[in-house]
């Protein structure tokens, strides 16, 4: 009878798994936005870190982490979305795209493309205009302006429409579309 409690495999074969040989690790893939958002959100966990920290040990919380923090996830947010955008992932209504045939689904795509881009770009161009009127503001517990916000996420908008671009330029010249590639990667993105 085989006892539940033993391990699967011996001492010896556990201590030789560990030389097998690794396999290359392929960084290939990954967009600026994708090492900024890793770098920026280690910058907010440090943030959130330090007023935890601060705040239940110390008993005397540094006022400045809660703001940094706050700013840091909007624009990993924003980041975020232009990942997003270049892997085809944000969420859709696709129902329909998986029901008609490739010929019909096509200019579909296209045009749902030429949409998004549209719609960054306008959002891009509004948050301009935001930037001009209320740029100059300071943050409330640290002398920064707030503009460093308002710019980074004004970058994330044309990093969308660019990467939306890229996305259509990908789907005008390739034999699948974006979103056919994201549907075969599926939603862990492996």
């Amino acid at each position: 009878m085989d006892n539940p409690h033993q391990a699967p495999i011996s001492v010896e074969e556990m201590a030789h798994a560990f030389e097998d040989h690794a396999e290359e690790v392929d960084l290939s893939g990954h967009g600026i936005e994708d090492w900024l958002t890793l770098i920026l959100f280690w910058g907010m966990a440090l943030c959130v870190f330090l007023q935890f920290f601060t705040r239940y040990a110390l008993n005397n919380s540094l006022a400045w982490t809660e703001e940094i923090a706050a700013n840091l996830l909007v624009v990993i947010v924003f980041l975020g979305s232009a990942m997003c955008v270049r892997l085809g992932r944000h969420i859709a209504v696709d129902l329909l795209y998986r029901f008609l045939p490739r010929p019909v689904r096509r200019p579909l795509e296209l045009a749902v493309d030429v949409l998004c881009i549209a719609f960054f770009a306008y959002m891009a161009w509004l948050y301009w205009r935001y930037i001009d009127v209320v740029g100059a503001e300071r943050m409330v517990t640290i002398d920064l302006p707030r503009g460093i916000v308002f710019y980074t996420v004004f970058a994330a908008f044309v990093l969308m429409a660019l990467r939306g671009l890229q996305n259509l330029y990908h789907d005008l010249t390739g034999k699948r579309s974006v979103r056919e590639i994201a549907d075969d990667v599926g939603p862990t993105g492996v």
